[in-house]
C-alpha cells in the first residue's frame, strides 16, 4: 500500500524526537480445545471461579515474571519508546478497572459488591454500561468499563488481556511465548494449592476455590495499579511495592539468566532447552550492541560530512558578508548578532562529535566476550554520546538557515511533506 502511493514504511518504533512511537498491542487470551475463553467473565464474575482463577494466574505470572516479559519486548529501538509518554513504561503492571478490582476486593474482604448501576443489581456486568444517545430510533450503545487507562503497559479488556509494549518491528513470538510461559507456572502454583487445600476430598468445595482464590487476591495486589503509570508517583509506589523497574534493555536481559526465571523457562515448563535460551541471551545482547554501533557509525557520517560542513559554510557566509558590510562602511551588527550566536552551537557539535567518534571506537576495540558487557557498554556510553550529537545538531537545524541545511528539516518532514 504504501509502495502504491510512492510512500515508505518506518518500523523504526521511534523515528522522530518528540513524536509519538510506533509499536503493537498484543491482545492475548487463553481458551480450552473446545473454544471456550477462560477469561470471559461473564455476567457474574464474583461466583465465576474458572474465571478468577485464569484472573489470578495471568496476574500472578506477571508479578513473578515481570523482567522476563520486559526482556521479550526490549531492543535498542524500543528503548526510544518505552515510558515516553505514549507508550508503556518500564515497570509492569495491570490494569483492571474498577469493576474487576470491586469483585477482587469484595471477595478478598468477605462483603457485598458494591452497585455500579441499578441499584437492584448484585453483580457487576463487566461488558460495560449503556450509553444512552438521547436519540429516538437507535439503539442503546454498550460502553466498555474495563480499559480506561492508556497508560497501563497490560490491561484487561473485556475478555482479554493487552500487552501493549511489544515493539513495532518486532516478532511477537518472543513475547508471547514468555507470557504463556509465565501463565502456565503460575497456573502449576495455583492448582498446587489448590490440591493441598482439598485434601483428601474427591473434587474441591467452593470453600477450598474460595480461599485459594482469597490467597492470590493477596498475593497480587502488589501488581494491579489503576493511576498514570507515567507519572513520578507510580514509580515511587511501585518501588515500594517492591515492583522492578528496569531501565534499559542490557540489564532486561541478565533476567533471562537469573536462576528462578531460568528455571521457569527450562526445567519447570519445557518450553526452552538451556541452550536455546543461551543463545537468544547472547543474541538479545549482541544485536543491541550492534544496532547502537550502527546508529552511531549512521549519525557519525551524518554529522562530519553534511551538517557540520553545512554549519561552516554558513558560518563563513556570515563572515565574509560582515565583513563586506564593515569595508564599505555599512553597519553589519545583524549579520554579526547571527554569527555570534551560530559560532558556539557549531564549536559544540564538532566537541559532540568528537566524543562520539571516541565513544564507538572505545567500544569497538575494547568488546568484550562478555556479550551483556559489550550491550552494557553501549547503552552507558555510546547511547548517551548519540543523544548528546543529536541535541546539538538539532540546535543547529534551528540556527542555520534553510538555504544551506543538507536534510529535509523537522518542519519539512512533519507539516509540508
Amino acid at each position: 500500500v504504501a509502495h502504491r502511493h510512492n510512500l515508505r514504511v518506518l518500523y523504526h518504533e521511534k523515528p522522530f524526537k518528540g513524536v509519538n512511537g510506533s509499536g503493537k498491542h498484543c491482545n492475548w487470551a487463553v481458551a480450552t480445545d473446545r473454544g471456550e475463553n477462560l477469561l470471559d467473565p461473564t455476567v457474574r464474575p464474583e461466583t465465576n471461579f474458572r474465571f478468577l482463577v485464569f484472573l489470578l494466574a495471568v496476574l500472578r505470572a506477571l508479578q513473578e515474571h515481570a523482567p522476563l516479559l520486559r526482556a521479550a519486548i526490549s531492543s535498542s529501538s524500543n528503548e526510544h519508546r518505552l515510558g515516553a509518554q505514549e507508550a508503556p513504561p518500564a515497570i509492569i503492571s495491570a490494569f483492571l478497572g474498577d469493576q474487576l478490582n470491586e469483585v477482587l476486593d469484595a471477595i478478598d474482604e468477605d462483603r457485598p459488591l458494591k452497585n455500579f448501576s441499578v441499584p437492584q443489581f448484585q453483580t457487576i456486568k463487566v461488558g460495560g454500561t449503556v450509553l444512552d444517545v438521547k436519540v429516538a430510533g437507535l439503539p442503546h450503545i454498550a460502553r466498555d468499563l474495563t480499559d480506561r487507562n492508556r497508560t497501563s503497559p497490560f490491561a484487561f479488556t473485556g475478555n482479554k488481556f493487552e500487552f501493549r509494549a511489544v515493539g513495532s518491528k518486532q516478532s511477537p513470538s518472543f513475547p508471547v511465548t514468555v507470557l504463556n510461559c509465565a501463565v502456565t507456572a503460575a497456573i502449576t502454583e495455583i492448582v498446587a494449592d489448590l490440591r493441598a487445600q482439598m485434601g483428601s476430598k474427591p473434587a474441591p468445595s467452593d470453600d477450598d476455590t474460595l480461599a485459594v482464590i482469597r490467597k492470590y487476591i493477596r498475593l497480587t495486589r502488589p501488581v494491579r495499579f489503576e493511576g498514570d503509570n507515567y507519572s513520578d508517583a507510580w514509580v515511587a509506589e511501585a518501588a515500594r511495592r517492591g515492583l522492578p523497574n528496569i531501565r534499559t534493555a542490557p540489564e532486561a536481559f541478565t533476567y533471562l539468566l537469573k536462576d528462578k526465571h531460568l528455571a521457569m523457562l527450562t526445567t519447570d515448563t519445557g518450553i526452552f532447552s538451556h541452550g536455546e535460551l543461551m543463545s537468544r541471551y547472547h543474541i538479545l545482547n549482541e544485536r543491541y550492541a550492534k544496532d547502537v554501533i550502527i546508529e552511531a557509525e549512521t549519525l557519525k557520517t551524518i554529522v562530519g560530512q553534511q551538517i557540520l560542513p553545512a554549519a561552516l559554510e554558513y558560518r563563513k557566509s556570515l563572515a565574509e558578508s560582515a565583513a563586506a558590510l564593515k569595508a564599505v562602511g555599512v553597519e553589519a551588527a545583524p549579520e554579526v548578532q547571527v554569527l555570534n550566536e551560530l559560532a558556539p552551537l557549531v564549536v559544540a557539535l564538532q566537541a559532540e562529535h568528537t566524543k562520539l567518534a571516541a565513544a564507538v571506537q572505545k567500544l569497538i576495540d575494547h568488546e568484550s566476550d562478555d556479550s551483556n558487557k559489550h550491550a552494557q557498554a553501549a547503552c552507558d556510553s555510546v547511547a548517551p554520546a548519540i543523544a548528546a550529537t543529536r541535541d546539538a545538531a538539532d540546535a543547529l537545524e534551528i540556527a542555520v538557515a534553510d538555504k544551506y541545511w543538507p536534510l529535509p528539516k523537522y518542519t519539512e518532514l512533519l507539516l509540508t511533506i
